[in-house]
């Protein structure tokens, strides 16, 4: 066995995935109600990364011979699927979607960032708990749910912050807060994977093999069990921690640029920079204007009053990606 053979027949076309895809594509489009932009370009990049995270040798490699590979799946579905597919959603349709009253109920308890966080932070941890891990491993269902519920509880995570619905988002500093809680957990989590003194998923210990590609792994590639478990540990931790420090480094940038913190609209989604109104300048008193015009010396030497400053309009509050976002839909 090569690695170009491996990676030439480790697909795993499953039809329930590409038509589940599929599906989503189909609905997304009869949903969209205009012309294709940006908008539905990112919404197809995050189709494209389920695809090739489902449906590539990640999948198979991962699931059958390298924990670090399937830690790499694991990502994708967690930290790059979710905020693409949210990021794709067109404003103005997801706002007449929100106006029913039942899906209005279920988006407010669903993306409460007091319930996304703990959900998605309990999910994560749980389906590494090695009982479970191996279980899913072994059992195609298993192993299926655990994808449904990454993706669920994941996107449940990132609506607070993505949400097109401008003024159900968090704003910057508390966007900041609750990303760092999710880096902190997975960190922790990824520390413990990168330091554990022996192997924790036995699954990987004698893999069944079916593509005889163990000897390629373990001898031409170099990667022991142990050394697996410890590139997946840092991938979580530092790759993972790296995607939500980018993400907070975001947040931080909208806050910085937004309006001035004084203004009433300091936050997101409460609507445009409210400019105060000028102060006007008392009026010359009647008795040295009318001087004034008497003896053209005397209005000569009274003081010039410039007239006052138009305040300059608050500083853009987007990042050019998410201004062009902002405007696709």
């Amino acid at each position: 066995m090569t690695t170009g053979r491996l990676l030439a027949i480790a697909w795993s076309p499953d039809p329930s995935v590409i038509g589940g895809t599929a599906a989503l594509v189909v609905a997304y489009a009869l949903w969209l109600r205009t012309r294709p932009g940006l908008r539905s370009m990112v919404f197809l990049a995050g189709i494209v990364v389920l695809l090739g995270a489902l449906v590539s040798p990640i999948d198979r490699i991962g699931e059958l011979y390298l924990f670090s590979v399937h830690m790499v799946q694991h990502m994708l579905l967690l930290l790059v699927v979710p905020p693409l597919l949210i990021w794709g959603l067109p404003p103005r349709a997801t706002r007449d979607l929100l106006k029913s009253p039942l899906v209005s109920r279920v988006e407010s308890a669903l993306g409460r960032p007091a319930v996304a966080l703990p959900v998605m932070v309990v999910t994560l941890w749980a389906w590494h708990i090695p009982s479970l891990y191996q279980a899913a491993l072994l059992n195609d269902g298993i192993h299926a749910l655990e994808h449904l519920l990454f993706l669920v509880t994941a996107t449940m995570f990132w609506w607070p912050v993505l949400t097109p619905v401008k003024h159900r988002r968090l704003s910057p500093p508390h966007a900041m807060m609750y990303l760092f809680g999710a880096m902190a957990s997975i960190s922790i989590l990824g520390i413990i994977l990168t330091f554990a003194p022996a192997p924790l998923y036995h699954f990987y210990v004698r893999p069944p093999d079916p593509y005889r590609a163990l000897a390629l792994i373990r001898n031409d590639w170099g990667v022991s069990v142990l050394g697996d478990q410890q590139i997946g540990g840092v991938l979580m931790w530092i790759v993972g921690g790296i995607f939500y420090i980018l993400a907070i480094l975001t947040e931080f940038g909208l806050w910085f640029s937004g309006p001035d913190i004084d203004a009433p609209s300091a936050t997101r989604g409460s609507g445009p920079p409210t400019i105060a109104e000028p102060t006007p300048v008392p009026a010359a008193r009647s008795d040295a204007g009318a001087a004034g015009a008497r003896d053209p010396t005397t209005a000569a030497t009274l003081p010039h009053t410039s007239p006052p400053e138009t305040p300059r309009a608050s500083r853009p509050h987007r990042w050019t990606l998410i201004n062009a976002l902002e405007g696709a839909g």
